[in-house]
């Protein structure tokens, strides 16, 4: 199969405008108006300033090249995927916003386009702005069928607006906010500990990740989710598959719900929906589920949800995934990034490396503690390689690279994680074994 074929920027497009802020005045900003905080970590990455990007790089304001494995599972088909810009701008141009009092053909091209690539039963499309949002319209469409009980999973993350956050099972972004709303958290991937909190009160609505993102790519076994699609059936509780992150390709398969035929009534999408342009996200229900909006369309709506703009950008993506055949790409490479990992890694397995684990291009790597795994992060960005760390597993390094990538790409993850290896092989006999 042959790759895309992305032209390199021009040095007009890599490097900073004349006219273009300083880092320093940049940071400074940071800190009168965004957040002091973000300044003080940009400062421990020497306040390198991203400004450009195609295809799998990222270009930073002095022209320095990166290649971007991180991202937080956005870009699968990379940046500014010419299919999906192509479709924005023409929206853009025609007809960027709708009024919501005619109809939109561009958000019905872009429900059709989801619906038909989702499990079959999954028929009815919310379009919303985030992740988030997603969850909270599943969280909603619970109780407007009398689910008031929520049960998720410890390690799970739904995103961070209030009702989501009763869902995202980490004491430090819960503690400053609470009261939140009730929620139940049990062991993932333990059936067992599901069943008996099922079976210990009112009707629930459960919520669950195929693959745990920023719990740390934590993978269940086998027959888990069937099992709870059973559990929720027999005890009548709503169950909510959040694929936000693992959705439309990334773990090799067009949904984690597929590797055990699991049917949720609510599938979560976003990430990868955006074609990475524009932010979009989705809640996909079953018809009985979305019962209650399609009885009172405006019980649950948001002004900027379903814009043109962003339905373009998601119908464009969606069918670039297809026609591409992304989704096998991901299976491929993320078999052979695992290899190249393990073979890089190898010397520090069982010291400072306590695990590499994933599936398709959702890996993840266990360090020993916190500052190894924060060292990792600052090697491979020296190398020029961008990854992520986990928002509740800050022991684990996540890649989350997207499917166009080459084999010369290949080989720079290769170097990269080759060099760090070693450095951090000093590190550990400095520290007289740390880990």
């Amino acid at each position: 199969m042959s790759e895309l074929t992305i032209p390199a920027p021009t040095p007009a497009t890599t490097a900073a405008p004349a006219a273009a802020a300083s880092a320093a005045e940049v940071l400074g900003v940071y800190r009168r108006h965004l957040s002091k905080g973000r300044a003080r970590l940009a400062s421990l990455t020497g306040a390198a300033m991203e400004v450009a990007s195609e295809g799998s790089r990222v270009w930073d304001a002095d022209g320095k090249e990166y290649l971007d494995c991180g991202g937080y599972g956005v870009f699968l088909l990379g940046h500014r995927h010419p299919r999906v810009v192509d479709a924005v701008v023409e929206q853009i141009r025609r007809h960027p916003m709708a009024t919501r009092l005619l109809l939109e053909p561009v958000a019905a091209t872009a429900a059709a386009a989801l619906a038909a690539v989702t499990p079959p039963g999954l028929e009815r499309v919310h379009f919303v702005n985030s992740g988030a949002e997603a969850t909270e319209t599943a969280i909603k469409l619970a109780r407007a069928h009398g689910r008031h009980r929520l049960i998720s999973a410890t390690g799970g993350y739904h995103g961070k607006t209030t009702g989501a956050l009763a869902v995202t099972a980490k004491p430090l972004y819960q503690d400053p906010f609470r009261p939140l709303l009730p929620a139940e958290h049990v062991p993932y991937g333990d059936a067992d500990a599901l069943e008996r909190a099922l079976a210990g009160g009112a009707p629930a609505c459960v919520i669950l990740e195929p693959v745990q993102g920023e719990g740390g790519v934590v993978l269940p076994p086998p027959g888990y989710l069937a099992h709870v699609q059973r559990l929720c059936a027999e005890h009548g509780a709503m169950f909510v598959l959040d694929e936000i992150q693992t959705g439309l390709g990334r773990l090799g398969t067009w949904w984690g719900a597929d590797t055990e035929d699991v049917r949720p009534d609510v599938l979560l999408v976003g990430k990868n929906l955006s074609g990475g342009v524009i932010p979009v996200a989705a809640a996909v229900a079953t018809p009985q589920a979305y019962a209650p909006f399609d009885k009172d369309p405006f019980l649950h709506t948001s002004t900027f949800a379903a814009s043109p703009v962003a339905m373009a950008a998601a119908a464009a993506a969606v069918a670039a995934i297809r026609d591409e055949d992304r989704v096998e790409r991901a299976r491929t490479l993320g078999e052979d990034l695992m290899d190249r990992l393990r073979s890089a890694l190898a010397p520090l397995l069982g010291g400072t490396v306590v695990d590499i684990r994933g599936r398709g291009l959702l890996l993840g790597i266990e360090l020993c503690d916190e500052g190894a795994a924060g060292e990792l992060v600052l090697r491979l960005l020296e190398s020029g390689l961008l990854v992520n760390h986990s928002l509740n597993a800050h022991r684990v390094v996540r890649l989350t690279p997207p499917a166009v990538l080459t084999p010369a790409d290949l080989d720079w993850i290769t170097r990269a994680f080759t060099t760090a290896a070693t450095a951090l092989a000093r590190t550990t006999a400095s520290t007289k074994g740390r880990c």
